[in-house]
């Protein structure tokens, strides 16, 4: 019996296995959308122990906590660092298919030299040894990127950020890697939500613009993309349960922000036709200024009203959106296209059913450029779809209906220091896929032709589409 979290871990051929040592397994990373804080990379303070590193606001970990009935006490609770971790580690037998169980024993292996499994009976050992690294300056927030050969990262920034922590961890020589913002207006965009008008005001006071029309709602806008291209942005990202699409005129549109600022209730056509427009301008000075757009799309938010109540939100209580919207998909891009020619675009879908309709429809809006790149594309599997089945999946819709060389890759959409191990998890998944084509005589063994088309999935296709200067 193969030793868990060998050398050849997920690799099922010898074609992969030569790809994946020879040719990814070294490769830098870049990692392109994540939700780690510049303020924490910046101050650099150790992390205070195991259990916050992983627990501290995972709330893939706190799903199959609850899942395996373990009270919240030792999730969110106020329980003992120990007592937290001593419950993760009981139900860790219990994961067997989630790639949670995956990702932690990596995370033990490349972090912390910890090549055994963690379970009731071995959580003090792994708790003390974990905790005596941690305590070392190397482990602290910067060296862990540097560990984890990361060249460059893209937080994720509401317009209103000041950004301060980006310019002073731009001021610094020599840090070895690269931090910068990506704008994220998602605040703006849901004119749904409750405090749409108080966050109108704070983007009115960040962009120096007083926000009374759809004019003026631009034009603060626009003042805040400019703050962030100062800053070396150069990605985007908005996310939406479904893309809408229903045009309006300037007139509705202003007719639509009043109502909402005075309080008063806007209907689901009112919210789609604001949604539709503020995208389609975003989208406009996206290319503007040369800039990718990122779209994450499909999800439920807080489906437990109690959950909620109790925690608030990203705190495990999302899922998948069956709803479609890949003919809307298609008429938005079209328009955009129009008005202003696409930025490069890169579709998260949460749910399977939509990777085909995004991977063809991508396929349609695809044209000459001078990066030779895939314009817009299917991006790789998100959140619920994060393991190995929905990487592979994802990896045959897009080899079968685009062209697989010019895919993007992976990124961790993490706010651990330690998730790094995921781009090993892809890459090693990646490597496999690539070679079954060749195991099963559906593709020549060209080594250096695909051992380059893995480094540039890897690493070299993310630094083309996402165009952070490192």
């Amino acid at each position: 019996m193969n030793k868990f979290i060998n050398d050849d871990f997920m690799i099922h051929n010898e074609y992969g296995k030569t790809l994946y040592h020879k040719y990814a397994k070294d490769m830098p990373i870049f990692d392109f959308h994540c939700h780690l804080e510049a303020k924490e990379i910046y101050e650099n303070e150790k992390l205070p122990s195991i259990t916050e590193a992983w627990l501290g606001g995972d709330h893939y970990k706190w799903r199959v906590m609850r899942a395996c009935g373990v009270d919240e006490k030792y999730i969110t609770g106020d329980a003992s660092d120990y007592e937290k971790f001593e419950k993760y580690a009981e139900i860790m037998p219990e994961l067997i298919g989630n790639p949670i169980y995956h990702w932690t024993h990596l995370e033990l292996k490349n972090y912390f030299g910890i090549d055994y499994c963690l379970d009731k009976s071995t959580a003090k050992e792994i708790y003390d040894k974990c905790n005596e690294i941690l305590d070392s300056d190397d482990y602290r927030p910067r060296g862990l990127i540097k560990m984890s050969k990361v060249k460059a990262l893209c937080t994720t920034n509401d317009p209103v950020d000041t950004l301060e922590y980006h310019e002073k961890l731009e001021a610094e020589k020599d840090l070895g890697f690269v931090v910068k913002p990506a704008f994220r207006p998602d605040g703006a965009l849901y004119i749904d939500k409750d405090s749409f008008k108080s966050y109108i005001k704070e983007l009115g006071v960040a962009s120096g613009v007083e926000i009374k029309d759809f004019d003026s709602l631009k034009e603060s806008l626009l003042a805040r993309i400019k703050f962030f291209n100062e800053r070396g942005c150069r990605a985007s990202d908005q996310a939406f349960k479904y893309i809408p699409y229903r045009r309006a005129t300037n007139e509705e549109l202003n007719e639509i922000l009043a109502k909402k600022l005075n309080d008063e209730p806007i209907s689901i056509e009112e919210e789609e036709k604001f949604k539709t427009e503020l995208f389609i301008f975003l989208a406009s000075q996206y290319k503007k200024y040369d800039w990718a757009m990122e779209i994450h799309v499909g999800v439920i938010r807080n489906n437990s009203k109690k959950l909620f109540d109790s925690l608030g939100a990203d705190v495990g209580g999302d899922s998948q959106s069956d709803l479609s919207f890949s003919e809307n998909f298609a008429n938005i891009l079209s328009d955009i296209e129009e008005l202003s020619g696409l930025p490069r675009t890169i579709v998260f879908p949460l749910n399977p059913k939509d990777q085909y309709p995004i991977a063809t429809i991508a396929g349609s809006f695809n044209r000459a450029n001078d990066d030779h790149i895939s314009t817009v594309q299917l991006g790789t599997s998100w959140w619920h779809l994060d393991h190995k089945e929905g990487m592979t999946d994802q990896m045959k819709i897009f080899s079968q209906v685009g062209v697989f060389s010019k895919f993007v890759g992976m990124l961790t959409d993490s706010r651990s220091f330690l998730s790094y191990p995921r781009h090993e998890y892809f890459r090693r998944i990646l490597c496999n896929f690539i070679g079954e084509f060749v195991e099963r005589g559906e593709y020549p063994w060209d080594e250096e032709f695909l051992g380059n088309l893995v480094q540039n999935i890897c690493f070299n296709n993310a630094k083309k589409f996402i165009k952070i200067e490192f």
